[in-house]
């Protein structure tokens, strides 16, 4: 079949999809009961951050100091029927939008409709940052540059889209061994991960790269790792009506926004999400994620995890590295900064 012909009949596929995802979205905001609505408070050009959180109070402190000092201004939260005061600690912030849903998790593609409205909404002509509250951005700079001189450059550069590779944080020793305590910097405790043991290839329908390995396969998935998590992320868009993220934020629609990569031998900027996932409250809420069966694939992965932790599992190895700064991560490749100087 000439290539044309492809390309065209892929392009209708993807248009096709796209605005089935986009229905799905819509339709999924009647799920969604509003609980604080400080929306009025969001102006033109304001960096906005959208998450859906389900039993989460422990983290959300240092979570939302985190971003505000990077430069966010507005917080979306959808609350997954929490009973463990997230939803009360959320609604005393002063920066918060805040829905409830009782709906199911993997019903909602693992949340991603009700954030696609949100974003839909609110997200239009604003850079947006979409994470899980154990994921926190970092990027060239980040240690004397705000995320909104990054998204300046971006918006000079012509580029919709920034993309963050996730880098599992792990303890040395056991991962109960050393309890989180609320509020606290949580890389006080996961400070090391794996500088290498990673693979990469490219998703030709959408265009992105999908990247696995590190800890997680490497002791999850030790005879599979090709089942292992997918760690390719672009969390960071400057958001129109008409996009939406296709699985999760590993890639999104319209195509174009996926290509955040270099074919030619050059470089993009890009940066990591670093994931605190392995903290002594990750024994818990396995556990509980498990029971509830609400994840991908039958919740795989974290049947896998309940394996793995009945023997107190150590993710260090003595490949390990303790984390340092951005420019540590840039000289082992894991973020780039490509003509941002």
């Amino acid at each position: 079949m000439p290539r044309i012909i492809r390309q065209l009949k892929r392009r209708i596929r993807l248009r096709a999809r796209r605005q089935w995802l986009l229905a799905r979205a819509i339709r999924r905001r009647k799920k969604l009961r509003s609980l604080l609505d400080q929306t009025a408070k969001v102006r033109p050009g304001n960096i906005l951050l959208f998450v859906t959180m389900r039993n989460e109070r422990v983290r959300l402190p240092y979570f939302l100091e985190y971003y505000r000092q990077m430069g966010v201004q507005h917080f979306f939260v959808v609350d997954n029927n929490s009973d463990d005061g997230s939803r009360e600690f959320m609604m005393a912030q002063p920066d918060v939008s805040l829905w409830s849903t009782r709906a199911s998790y993997k019903a909602s593609r693992f949340g991603m409709d009700w954030l696609n409205w949100l974003l839909r909404r609110y997200g239009s002509g604003h850079w947006c940052l979409t994470v899980d509250p154990d994921e926190f951005l970092v990027y060239p700079h980040c240690d004397t540059r705000p995320l909104r001189a990054l998204t300046d450059w971006l918006d000079a550069s012509a580029l919709r889209s920034f993309s963050a590779m996730l880098l599992d944080m792990y303890p040395r020793g056991a991962i109960s061994a050393q309890p989180y305590s609320e509020g606290q910097n949580p890389f006080e405790i996961a400070r090391w991960f794996d500088p290498a043991n990673y693979a990469i290839r490219k998703n030709n329908e959408y265009g992105n790269l999908w990247i696995q390995g590190g800890p997680r396969a490497r002791v999850f998935f030790p005879d599979e790792p090709a089942k292992g998590p997918a760690l390719n992320k672009v969390p960071l868009v400057r958001w129109e009506k008409s996009y939406v993220y296709a699985s999760s934020t590993h890639m999104l629609l319209p195509r174009s926004l996926n290509l955040v990569y270099d074919e030619e031998g050059g470089e993009k900027a890009s940066g990591c999400l670093l994931h605190a996932k392995f903290l002594s409250t990750f024994v818990e809420k396995s556990a509980e994620e498990l029971d509830r069966g609400q994840h991908y694939a039958n919740s795989q992965e974290y049947r896998a995890y309940h394996s793995g932790l009945q023997d107190e599992v150590d993710l260090w190895c003595d490949y390990s590295r303790e984390l340092q700064d951005w420019r540590q991560l840039e000289d082992l490749g894991l973020i780039s900064k490509g003509n941002w100087a």
